[in-house]
């Protein structure tokens, strides 16, 4: 017999996702580190630019950030929190200090297609659950981040 949780989704899959939010929590508290100091030690000639659009970057990512955490909430899991926490679960490594623009915006590249790989993972489990404010959720930073993929390789000339 299926238990049903207090939003009348299905107790053992929610708590999967869960899990796999919780994953993602980790990462793009990891990547939102490393934008933010992409944002700080950006120097050069593009350090206008990209100094404006690193702030536009990790802005968003605190937003998703607090949105995963508060829908881990809601399936009645508790979020990550911890520092410690995140190093641990997160696939996405620390980025070490870089000033140049092309090496930075590459970063912000390989960190938001980990986390576009793993927004896909989780969404598959939540369509799969029948989690529709999940689906939502990931769907709509999937195409925002699938915009901004394009735009910084534009940016790079790729």
């Amino acid at each position: 017999m299926n238990t049903l949780n207090s939003i009348g989704l299905e107790t053992t899959s929610s708590a999967l996702l869960r899990d796999q939010l919780n994953v993602l929590l980790a990462n793009y508290q990891i990547t939102y580190q490393n934008i933010r100091g992409a944002h700080w030690n950006i120097k050069g000639p593009a350090f206008f630019e990209l100094h404006v659009q690193f702030e536009t970057m990790y802005n968003a990512a605190a937003l998703m950030i607090d949105s995963i955490a508060e829908r881990v909430l809601t399936l009645g899991g508790t979020p990550l929190h911890r520092f410690s926490d995140y190093l641990e679960m997160a696939t996405i490594s620390e980025s070490t200090t870089q000033r140049d623009g092309k090496a930075l915006v590459t970063m912000a590249l390989e960190n938001f297609q980990s986390i576009l790989e793993l927004e896909r993972q989780a969404l598959t489990l939540a369509a799969d659950s029948g989690d529709e404010g999940t689906v939502t959720l990931l769907s709509d930073d999937i195409t925002a981040l699938e915009k901004q993929q394009w735009m910084l390789s534009a940016w790079l000339g790729a």
